[in-house]
């Protein structure tokens, strides 16, 4: 099966007319209006916000008016991630689908799976003149993906649901009832600079695995960002160094691939190469089963640079110093992590550091601890902690109408049980939960591999019989 002959599935020819569409996030207008324009042709009431979220309305079908209504949730906007040499400019192009098998995917990026699918898959079910179905309300919310600032910011008024389907959910058959809480912190770093005309080398650590910061945080990869620092540290303990600049990562919730340090240094490159590898091999090999494609290139560096950090052992002391990865796992469920940070984001400004870190925990309180031990060590530092994004966990509902008959529905059609668990990542279940009174609520979708990374892939199969799934529990009046 090509393309072209995917496209003829509703689902896909939508997910298809969207990937087109660049909506990341922050960067999401035009796939609003393009949810918009849908809306309007097919004369759907419609709510979009000043910040792109939007409501979309169908009224139910003969028979089903006083059936209580569902609500169908994804949001709009997507990681935008890609290989190393890719060219496209996320921010203005589309993506390039192609079919390999029965998984689709996108050429050296992410493919937006996560969560592009529920919203054709939402389109797809409202245009679909034969099902029965009760009020649907379909909520597009955007900003997902950097804090839910959407969910946090959308009015749900014109919403009269008390049962929601959230498709936001990356593997079938596992119905999500539960999620940790998060929030992204932005420390700011400051440096006063000084004149230093030494030589110049940059460190370019690339080809790390990376991943979605919350559901594959505990599996060990690296974090370019984190590595770096680790060099950096003993590097400054074998020769003298000063660093001019460091940047790394693209996105708080996404284990960092690529950083790259420019240093100052009086050896010459050879001197710095030889010490460079004596630190990093030990470092690669212990990486050597979950980043096997890890690189670090020493080079003289391009920049001319004569005005640097006065003082660059304090930010190599505090890179290295500030936690990261897994804090904590769930005494309560095996396997699961409580606690987690992630710095995703290394940049190096006019006159500071920044380092965007992505903050989760199930449990309230031990979030707040984490982000009180970053904001001590960035004061200690003489900088300051910024939060922005902060979203609530999401508790177990002992009493789920909802779940029990998904359960039932599932076993009915793949006879089997499905899979009932609470995930590290952020869900916005959460946030809907305490803006809807008595939310019942199960997250879920297809087979996505590899979110995040421009390895990503989705199931065809496995989208077909989630949309089929998802039919039947808008069909089911029990």
């Amino acid at each position: 099966m090509d393309l072209q002959q995917l496209i003829k599935d509703r689902v896909f020819y939508h997910f298809s007319c969207l990937s087109k569409i660049p909506h990341g996030s922050r960067n999401t207008k035009q796939i609003s209006d393009h949810c918009v324009n849908w809306a309007k042709q097919h004369g759907f009431e419609y709510h979009q916000d000043e910040y792109n979220n939007l409501i979309i309305i169908r009224e139910a079908s003969k028979g089903r008016e006083s059936d209580a209504p569902i609500i169908l949730q994804g949001h709009l906007d997507m990681v935008c991630e890609k290989a190393e040499g890719i060219k496209k400019d996320m921010a203005m192009e589309g993506l390039d689908l192609y079919v390999d098998g029965d998984f689709l995917k996108a050429k050296g990026t992410t493919l937006g799976g996560d969560d592009g699918i529920a919203v054709a898959m939402i389109m797809a079910l409202f245009e679909d003149e034969s099902l029965s179905h009760p009020r649907l309300e379909a909520v597009l919310t955007v900003d997902e993906e950097i804090g839910m600032l959407g969910a946090a910011a959308i009015d749900v008024s014109y919403l009269k649901g008390h049962t929601m389907l959230n498709i936001d959910s990356e593997a079938e058959g596992i119905f999500t009832v539960s999620c940790a809480g998060g929030v992204v912190a932005t420390a700011k770093i400051p440096f006063l600079s000084q004149e230093d005309h030494s030589n110049k080398y940059s460190l370019e650590l690339y080809g790390l695995t990376g991943g979605h910061s919350g559901i594959e945080i505990h599996k060990g990869r690296a974090s370019s960002n984190k590595m770096m620092a680790q060099i950096l540290k003993k590097l400054s303990e074998t020769i003298p160094i000063r660093l001019v600049s460091i940047t790394g990562g693209l996105k708080d919730n996404a284990i960092p691939v690529a950083t790259t340090a420019v240093i100052a240094c009086k050896e010459d490159l050879d001197s710095v190469v030889k010490a460079v590898k004596q630190i990093a091999h030990p470092m690669a090999d212990r990486y050597k089963e979950t980043d096997s494609d890890l690189k670090l290139d020493v080079n003289l560096a391009k920049s001319d640079a004569s005005i640097l950090p006065a003082d660059s052992q304090k930010i190599i002391d505090v890179l290295f110093s500030l936690p990261e990865g897994v804090q904590k796992m769930s005494d309560d469920i095996e396997g699961l992590v409580q606690t987690s940070l992630n710095m995703g984001i290394l940049s190096t400004e006019k006159d500071c550091i920044e380092m965007s870190y992505c903050v989760r925990s199930s449990v309230d309180d031990e979030k707040k601890q984490l982000v009180d031990n970053l904001r001590n060590a960035c004061e200690a530092a003489g900088g300051k902690l910024l939060l922005s994004g902060d979203y609530p966990g999401w508790k177990y509902r002992k009493d789920s109408h909802l779940r029990e008959k998904m359960t039932r529905l599932y076993k009915e059609q793949d006879k089997k049980d499905p899979v009932i668990e609470a995930v590290h990542a952020g869900v916005e279940c959460g946030l809907f939960a305490g803006k809807i009174s008595d939310l019942d609520c199960v997250s879920y979708g297809p087979d996505l591999k590899e979110i995040h990374t421009y390895r990503e892939s989705m199931s065809i199969s496995s989208v077909k019989r989630v949309y089929e799934f998802t039919r039947r529990i808008i069909e089911d009046k029990d």
